[in-house]
């Protein structure tokens, strides 16, 4: 399989030797978890990281540049990485916690290449492992939903549970619990980041419920939630129906006609961790070995404003527990765990 993937043949004498690829450019490279490279929320930003470094360096797409592969499926990843091994790049990422197996895998089979592993940890010296603190984007976002609901009833609809989607869910809840805890918070998963329609579904029962504002975690799938929020909006412009987009701003998604759905976006910024994990390679400080996290503090996370929607009083309020953040104040929850010792302090 391995072989039909890379074209054939097996003459392993190029692998590694990053010095003969004919160029004096750093070139990098990412894989794609199932949501594709224009699921407008996570791979989208990785590629848009690996694009702005592009620019900065005068860099083409392919071969010597930058490039990605998308996957359809979980059986496209390791053929995917060993494409790009095969194709030289000296960087090459693995977008989501559902690569972290075949980083690994790879990882040990390439042992003079270098990867990277968005959203999960893989304890090898060729690899670098990127974290996020989501949770304190997701507290701001709950801050800023308990603010401006008018029903006093949130949603939450989240893609796959594991650690990351948890962290989004218990730190939103914990924002929303911090403004008003007598807030109603209905979680509802997908099971998917790739499925639109049952998310669809998920935010009809919402919306129906009387939630007039859905945070979704769930990457490709929360198309679904702005898909039923902007139907919803077109039949009646007057309903107060909200979505809070995530990991991009997600703005424009949410625009149907004259009006736009998105009160904002809890925004993982994977660009600019991807960015700095490659400056830091590019410069001969490939950080192997090593968890790098990217919170408030290093610009790895925020809340977005576009659109203007949120009330100044809304604004305002966002911003005191920003700082309450930033100075340790607070420590917005990641788990379960770290939800109920917050809702019991």
């Amino acid at each position: 399989m391995i072989l039909a993937a890379c074209g054939g043949g097996d003459d392993k004498s190029d692998e590694g030797k990053k010095e003969d690829n004919g160029t004096d450019n750093f070139s990098v490279a990412m894989v794609t978890d199932m949501g594709g490279v224009d699921d407008k929320s996570f791979n989208q930003s990785a590629w848009e990281g690996l694009q702005a470094y592009g620019e900065k360096y005068g860099l083409e797409k392919g071969d010597n540049g930058f490039d990605y592969l998308e996957s359809q499926g979980d059986a496209d990843y390791m053929p995917n990485l060993n494409t790009l091994v095969r194709r030289n790049f000296d960087l090459i990422f693995g977008i989501g916690f559902l690569l972290q197996e075949p980083i690994d895998e790879i990882a040990k089979q390439h042992p003079d290449a270098h990867f990277g592993i968005v959203d999960s940890v893989v304890e090898s010296d060729n690899v670098v492992s990127v974290l996020f603190k989501e949770q304190e984007a997701a507290f701001l976002a709950g801050v800023a939903a308990a603010k401006e609901t008018k029903t006093n009833k949130i949603g939450f609809v989240g893609g796959m549970e594991s650690d990351v989607i948890d962290r989004f869910e218990n730190g939103f809840r914990a924002g929303v619990h911090a403004v008003n805890p007598d807030i109603n918070v209905e979680v509802k998963y997908v099971g998917s980041f790739n499925d639109a329609n049952k998310a669809k579904q998920i935010a009809n029962q919402m919306y129906t419920s009387g939630v007039d504002i859905i945070f979704h975690a769930a990457g490709g799938s929360g198309n679904g939630v702005f898909t039923e929020a902007k139907e919803r909006k077109e039949s009646n412009p007057n309903a107060n129906i909200w979505v809070i987009g995530v990991d991009s701003d997600q703005f424009e998604e949410g625009q149907v006609g004259e009006y736009n759905i998105t009160l904002t976006s809890a925004m993982k910024r994977v660009d600019v961790a991807v960015q700095d994990v490659i400056e830091k390679s590019k410069d001969g400080d490939f950080p192997g070995g090593k968890v790098l996290t990217y919170g408030l503090a290093e610009n790895g996370v925020s809340l977005s404003t576009t659109g203007d929607h949120m009330s100044e009083e809304t604004l305002n309020t966002v911003k005191e527990y920003e700082d309450k953040i930033r100075n340790g104040e607070i420590t917005p929850p990641g788990n379960k765990d770290e939800l109920t010792e917050y809702l019991n302090q």
